[in-house]
């Protein structure tokens, strides 16, 4: 009679294991550290002495290794396709995450209906029942006759179901629901989240059929599970965006088959998530005209320059101690910048409360917005607008310099592109800027920011 699997609780930190639960790890003294895992039965019969000459898999040389063209499927959205690197790869084991309500079942049921023309598609669901799903489908129009619902949580069984059907594509929603009936734990634990995505892994990789899971996130935005989980995936994808905006931002943290430094952008409608073809319009689109504390930055996602509306609001404060908030920029670099203006550049912010917000829910986290940042507070300081033509972007150092940055001059054609006849630009980026691109617009290199000042509002 074949033995069941015994269960063990292992130390994620030093590896002790225990046939019971320790708060403390007998091994290292770590609290919180012990994690439920089953072992396999040892195999009483078995020799160890005796040495195994039957091998797995057969040692080759890498200059014998064949590299044939890789199999991408279209999902018929160019934005997921641009962050997945070109279409979902055969054989792949994606993850998909974001908070609740922002959007990764309805994405993954619209691409179904594009996929669905060529392929079968298994959407195997934990926490919805059939009718749920046809009424979601019904509203997004998806009734292509190659999509298959399977209602079950039995990680088992869905593993022998895609090994009899043998579908092309496989949707896990979620892996939080999954069950591995060996494990006496709850769901959604670390160890079922752990077996359940390597028994997914394991079908997935040895009948090549591409699957996506979905996970969900924890209070920190973290995905809920252990950090494994991340680690046996081959691309993490992050669902981005305010529940109360239209806009969500899809992020590739992780990709073994293409960039991470690629967006995808969205806008969620009535009949599901858009593609956001051209988010620098989005983005700064019902601007204001001759409104001061208003600037416009540029930052790079990947190889996609995004522009973005930076607005400043500077007023008396009424309090002994002025009042900071910064939404969409790093509160700390707002500090460090307020001090540079104040002690490099002349402008006085002490007695002031000073807001500053990133119109349209993104997040300035390269020190290229350093300058439109600026730029925005000094106009509000003064109630001086600048022009509405005008665009910044350079690095502020402690100093009160402007240094060069990266990726100038496809800033430029993306800024030209949109209207921009202005461009104010670190004078070290000029010097190595293309004729063809000096004369598509008016390139003004400045190396203070007082002078950048000047040209924006002249």
């Amino acid at each position: 009679m074949a033995q069941k699997a015994k269960t063990v609780y292992v130390c994620s930190d030093c590896g002790y294991e225990s046939a019971k639960w320790y708060g403390c790890c007998p091994g290292c003294g770590e609290w919180n550290t012990m994690s439920e895992t089953f072992k396999a039965p040892e195999n009483p019969k078995k020799n160890v002495r005796e040495p195994s000459h039957v091998f797995s898999s057969e040692v080759q040389r890498i200059n014998e290794i064949t590299c044939d063209s890789e199999i991408r499927y279209k999902t018929g959205l160019s934005e997921l396709d641009r962050v997945l690197g070109g279409g979902i790869v055969k054989g792949s084991l994606v993850l998909l995450s974001g908070d609740p309500g922002i959007g990764k079942s309805t994405i993954l049921l619209q691409i179904c209906q594009f996929l669905g023309q060529t392929l079968k598609i298994l959407y195997v669901s934990g926490e919805e029942s059939a009718h749920q799903i046809k009424l979601r489908a019904d509203r997004l129009g998806v009734s292509t006759d190659n999509l298959s619902v399977f209602c079950e949580t039995d990680v088992q069984i869905i593993s022998e179901y895609m090994r009899s059907s043998k579908p092309d594509l496989v949707i896990i929603d979620s892996i939080q629901t999954m069950n591995f009936t060996e494990l006496n734990s709850s769901l959604g634990s670390v160890a079922q989240v752990r077996e359940c995505t390597n028994c997914l892994m394991q079908a997935a990789k040895s009948l090549n059929i591409p699957t996506i899971v979905v996970g969900h996130v924890n209070k920190d935005g973290n995905i809920a599970g252990p950090k494994v989980l991340e680690h046996i995936v081959d691309a993490v994808l992050y669902f981005e965006g305010e529940r109360h905006l239209s806009y969500r931002i899809l992020r590739a943290v992780k990709n073994r088959y293409g960039s991470t430094n690629e967006i995808g952008v969205f806008e969620m409608k009535d009949n599901g998530l858009s593609e956001v073809e051209n988010p620098s319009q989005m983005m700064i689109s019902g601007r204001p005209n001759n409104t001061s504390g208003s600037c416009v930055a540029c930052l790079m996602e990947g190889s996609r320059p995004i522009l973005a509306e930076v607005q400043a609001l500077v007023s008396s404060s009424g309090y002994g101690n002025p009042r900071r908030t910064a939404n969409g920029f790093d509160y700390n670099r707002l500090a460090m910048l307020l001090a540079v203006l104040e002690k490099r550049a002349g402008y006085f912010y002490g007695n002031t409360d000073v807001y500053i917000n990133v119109v349209g829910g993104l997040k300035l986290d390269e020190p290229a917005s350093d300058l439109s940042v600026a730029l925005a507070l000094i106009s509000s300081l003064k109630d001086v607008p600048i022009r509405d033509d005008v665009i910044a972007f350079g690095e502020i150092g402690l100093g009160g310099e402007i240094r060069s940055i990266g990726s100038c001059e496809a800033r430029i054609k993306e800024a030209v592109r949109l209207g921009f006849t202005k461009c104010i630009v670190p004078y070290h980026n000029y010097k190595n800027l293309n004729n063809s691109v000096k004369a598509s617009a008016e390139i003004v290199p400045a190396r203070t920011i007082r002078a950048a000042f000047e040209a924006a509002t002249d």
